[in-house]
């Protein structure tokens, strides 16, 4: 009996690792995760967790936010219920080289050299799938980045969409002799969306769907400036997969709780509390707190809150080593305070600790 391509996919790939879990790169792929928020005008990592925006040169900042998919709609009835949106600002002065207006979501390196992808071959593949709607009926440019060595890149386009509908988009890409992946915890690799470049990043004799050296002036074709010139247009994208092979296989849906953890490696929340006499003056440090889960890399805090007595000043964080190292990941931190006096005090502080790429 003969095999489709499909089966024949399965067989030379582990089972467990491409049918069963993990073989999707990509971690929140279907937007279910946002600690920081479900909508934003505030460009960057703002929402949905591991995606961010990309918006240049605004009259009005696009925004983000997370949103729910329609029920009765496919990828509804595919089992998503969340998506990332992007809705644009009021561009007074139209489309202009400079304005750029896009999501990425970055790939850290190791997770890319140990996926089994043989990215310097030619006849070793990659496949990336996501869902697509927007409110403007056109066609939208992306692209692969890989950032280790020479930068090379890979232009895409999603074909034309029909407004308010969504749309499945699969691009299966080989590898190039020229690619370099690094084995470490950087950033290695990088999906865009573009819903808007200006001519300032693209050229008509841009080639799609192959690999090219890196230059900014050339990232994709030319673009249609009918999105970016409708106030309030929409561009939504939901689940993402990158898997390896030439096959898009069925989209590997993971519990919220298994993202989250996975989302918890580049963001996640704390919060720290010490109170007791310490009977000195000057600088110290409080107990270590415990990370919710290793992180990438040493992060940057923020405090959102702060509740302390009056003898007690906050000084620095800092992390304690070891175990924390680039290999292990980074797990405990403690506050530095500097007391007035040798007396009770306390303070409780809550924040964010961040190490995304």
């Amino acid at each position: 009996m003969a095999l489709n391509q499909v089966g024949l996919e399965r067989l030379n790939t582990a089972t467990t690792k491409k049918i069963g879990t993990d073989k999707n790169i990509i971690i929140n792929g279907a937007m279910q995760v946002a600690q920081r928020g479900t909508s934003s005008t505030t460009n960057g990592y703002s929402t949905i967790d591991r995606f961010q925006t990309v918006n240049s040169s605004n009259d009005e900042n696009p925004s983000q936010s997370q949103v729910d998919v329609a029920s009765g709609t496919t990828p509804y009835t595919l089992g998503f219920r969340k998506a990332f949106k992007l809705t644009n600002g009021n561009q007074t002065s139209g489309a202009e080289a400079a304005n750029v207006a896009g999501i990425r979501y970055a790939v850290e390196a190791q997770d890319i050299a140990q996926s089994g992808w043989n990215y310097t071959s030619s006849s070793s593949y990659i496949t990336l799938q996501f869902w697509v709607k927007s409110s403007v009926a056109q066609n939208f440019y992306g692209y692969l980045l890989s950032l280790d060595g020479t930068l090379q890149i890979y232009p895409f386009e999603t074909g034309s969409l029909s407004a308010d509908t969504w749309t499945k988009v699969t691009k299966t890409i080989p590898g190039n002799s020229n690619l370099q992946i690094d084995n470490n915890n950087g950033e290695g690799f990088r999906i865009e969306w573009r819903a808007f470049s200006g001519t300032g990043q693209t050229d008509p004799g841009v080639s799609l769907n192959t690999w090219a050296a890196f230059a900014s002036g050339t990232r994709t074709p030319d673009q249609t400036s009918t999105w970016y010139t409708t106030n309030d247009a929409t561009f939504e994208i939901t689940g993402v997969q990158l898997e390896v092979g030439s096959v898009a296989t069925d989209f590997e849906h993971r519990s919220y709780a298994d993202e989250l953890r996975r989302c918890q490696r580049y963001f996640q929340q704390y919060i720290t509390y010490a109170e007791y006499t310490l009977g000195a003056t000057g600088s110290v440090g409080l107990p270590i707190t415990t990370l919710a889960t290793p992180m990438r890399a040493s992060p940057t805090f923020t405090s959102d809150s702060e509740a302390k007595s009056s003898n007690w000043a906050f000084s620095s964080y800092s992390m304690i080593s070891p175990p924390n190292s680039d290999t292990l990941g980074y797990s405990y931190f403690q506050l530095n305070i500097i007391t007035s006096d040798s007396n009770y005090g306390y303070m409780r502080r809550i924040g964010t600790a961040s190490a995304e790429l």
